[in-house]
């Protein structure tokens, strides 16, 4: 029981905390250098992991997943934006690499393999994924040139020639970057490895055997772990989604917000560039006319100004449609003759009134054959001030689009590295703070109910030595628990010594019964105790030989043993003077004394009756030695006349142990045989009166049968 608890000290916690920022700094600085030395290199590698596998296998989930986590950050702050949306590879590599090296696939080279190749399927594949999702086919990363060599020589698709060359860059990558994490650790001193093992115990530590023992043991229905694991995720992943949502629904509003405001600002510029009074001056000359061109070319220039303006145009407001005044030709979309007629589309109609009365309309956003645009018309007024054109921008927000799919992977990607963490964080709390008390207490406590009474008092040092202290309920629990295994193991000691006070009470008893039915027929009692202990050396001699061991149990030959005086019982009701007959009995005579192993089992049925839960004890192999000791092998015996395996096992030893005390012994009616006679008696019987397994046991054993024999018993003696 003591190896339940190892002997070393655990760490401060503060050095504990130092020693995991130690370890998560180095982690973060080896993924900085190696994905800068990649950079140099011109090598189609990213070498961003090696610190988070480093961390992960030396120091497990928590700090791999924290390395994970920063590196990626620290490189989005630093140099790319993006880097942030690859957060929950580094972090599922961090999971994965801890969980491998903690079934120790990493100590042989088929694991180091494998796991390089499930690193490389979560970089490449999900990787890929994400890539795709956020640039399209138009990425240029460090997979681009195998990318692009897959598409062009294979003829797979833009997506499959994605995730296919990111996995296979992956391969390359993940393996370099375990084979230097592993170096590392190799020319680590042995000592300086062991120290980032780090636990939380609230308690004595546990060996990692019986960590494994508990963890093997399995709840009725669901687990602890399984209860925190599935809470914890599932108030995580509600709270998460509902962040993550409300963030995106505000970028996206405000994103709209600003491109509004950016395509007012550039309506009001195109206004601003068109002389009012001079509109139908427009219409009319076109570009025959030289101020006409200036404010075309002007117009351009605000169109191309930037990469979000679509379109700009001056159009005139007529009832019959928008009259073209200038209209800004576009890659693909040629410009609209001046003076053509566009009729006003039918979703637009409700502007129409407004727009004919020289009103302002609000940004109008649309969804149709010109893509997703952002449409403002800013008024162009005379000198008389009234309306005479509006000046419209269209603004794409196809790269809201993109930028919204980009924000919503950083998010997600963030989430999922920040709930792993969480969940990590969580888990290694509760392990140590409940799951592992509780399990302790239970599996102690399991001890403490199975052994014996010696072993009790060891286990209750054991338990108290536990020495829980998790600071809340769990701690007060173990102190009751404590407090109540001292009182039960003093309840059971005394119990225990009441049982063995009675159990010697009852022995005493038995042989002072069996003595007074023997001294009636003036035998010294003798007999009832040298019968049982034949019928042990008989027993203990068919154990060390394989014979009967299925029905030999230590409750069988403890109730045999202790049983065995009570076989003549039934004698109590055979009158003295049959009993103590000098000479041979007449046949009535003997059928009285055949009588005498029906009325014991009949006195021993009386007996159970009476003491209710006694039929299963010591009494019922009393009963079977009392009724058939006298059956023989051959059934010829009485008082039923069984024959062969139908007799009792109890009643076959007991069968031998009587009748060799009975031809070795004097008694009224003859004198006792010389040994050799006996055992020479016995053998020959064996087949015919006695079982000959049990009856060869005997001789086998009969040296310790001859001990007995000449053994000497006094009046007082009990065993």
């Amino acid at each position: 029981m003591g190896e339940l608890l190892r002997q070393q000290k655990t760490r401060p916690t503060g050095e504990k905390v130092l020693i995991l920022i130690g370890l998560v700094i180095a982690g973060v600085i080896i993924n900085t250098l190696g994905a800068y030395i990649a950079g140099l290199s011109g090598l189609p590698i990213y070498m961003d992991v090696t610190g988070t596998l480093l961390a992960s296998i030396l120091g497990g989930y928590i700090p791999g997943i924290m390395v994970g986590l920063i590196s990626p950050l620290i490189t989005t702050i630093t140099s790319d934006s993006m880097a942030i949306s690859y957060t929950m590879v580094n972090v599922l590599i961090a999971i994965v690499t801890s969980l491998l090296c903690e079934r120790c696939l990493l100590r042989k080279s088929l694991g180091i393999m494998l796991t390089a190749v499930i690193n490389a399927a979560i970089g490449g594949i999900l990787g890929g994924v994400i890539t795709w999702f956020v640039y399209g086919s138009e990425a240029e990363d460090t997979s681009s040139q195998m990318v692009h060599g897959l598409q062009t020589n294979i003829g797979l698709s833009p997506f499959a020639a994605e995730i296919l060359g990111g996995f296979l860059v992956d391969i390359a990558d993940k393996a370099i970057c375990l084979f230097l994490a592993l170096a590392i650790i190799y020319f680590l001193p042995t000592k300086f490895r062991n120290m980032f093992k780090i636990h939380a115990w609230k308690q004595a530590p546990l060996t990692s055997a019986t960590i494994k023992e508990l963890r093997k043991k399995r709840s009725r229905q669901f687990s602890l772990r399984i209860k925190l694991v599935t809470l914890l995720t599932c108030a995580s992943v509600i709270i998460g989604a509902s962040a993550i949502y409300i963030c995106y629904i505000m970028y996206f509003n405000s994103t709209v917000e600003h491109q509004k405001l950016y395509a007012i600002g550039t309506a009001e510029m195109a206004a601003g560039m068109v002389d009012g009074n001079r509109v139908d001056e427009y219409l009319a000359e076109g570009n025959s006319n030289i101020d006409y061109r200036r404010v075309e070319d002007n117009l351009r220039k605000i169109r191309d100004a930037s990469a979000f303006t679509e379109y700009v145009y001056v159009y005139k407001i007529l009832p019959d449609g928008c009259h073209v005044v200038f209209d800004i030709a576009t890659d693909g979309v040629p410009a609209t003759p001046t003076g053509d007629v566009i009729k006003f589309d039918e979703s637009f109609s409700e502007y129409v009134p407004i727009l004919l009365a020289g009103g302002r309309i609000e940004p109008i956003v649309s969804d149709d054959t010109f893509g997703w645009l952002l449409t403002v018309y800013e008024p162009i007024v005379n000198s008389s001030g009234d309306v005479t054109a509006y000046a419209g921008v269209d603004i794409s927000m196809d790269s809201l689009r993109a930028e919204s799919r980009r924000y919503i992977i950083k998010v997600i990607s963030a989430f999922i590295g920040i709930f792993s963490l969480t969940l990590a964080v969580g888990l290694y709390l509760a392990e140590y703070q409940v799951i592992l008390p509780l399990n302790t207490m239970a599996y102690t406590a399991s001890m403490f109910s199975e052994k014996d009474g010696h072993n009790m008092e060891e286990t209750t040092k054991l338990f108290h030595q536990l020495s829980i202290y998790t600071g809340d309920e769990t701690e007060n629990l173990y102190k009751a628990f404590n407090d109540m295994t001292e009182e039960n193991l003093q309840y059971l000691i005394d119990i225990h010594k009441k049982n063995e006070t009675i159990s010697k009470m009852q022995d005493a008893l038995i042989l002072v019964l069996a003595d007074m039915v023997e001294s009636r027929d003036k035998n010294t009692g003798d007999h009832v105790k040298k019968t049982a202990e034949y019928a042990k050396i008989i027993m203990d001699e068919l154990i060390k030989e394989g014979i009967y061991t299925d029905q030999l149990t230590d409750k069988f030959r403890e109730d045999v043993y202790r049983s065995a005086p009570l076989h003549d019982i039934g004698k109590i009701s055979v009158s003295d003077a049959i009993l103590n007959k000098n000479g041979k009995l007449t046949d009535e005579e003997f059928d009285q004394m055949k009588g005498h192993t029906s009325a014991g089992a009949q006195i021993l049925d009386m007996v159970m009756d009476t003491v209710p839960g006694s039929d299963d004890g010591y009494l019922q192999e009393a009963r079977r030695m009392a009724l058939y000791h006298h059956e023989k092998w051959n059934g010829k015996g009485y008082p039923t006349g069984i024959a062969g395996e139908e007799i009792p096992l109890s009643a076959k030893i007991m069968a031998v142990a009587d009748v060799f005390d009975a031809l070795v012994s004097t008694r009224s009616y003859k004198k006792g045989f010389p040994f050799e006679k006996a055992i020479g008696i016995i053998e020959e019987s064996s087949g015919s009166h006695f079982d000959p397994k049990v009856a060869q046991a005997f001789l086998n054993a009969q040296d310790a049968a001859k001990q007995i024999m000449n053994r000497q018993y006094s009046e007082t003696t009990t065993e």
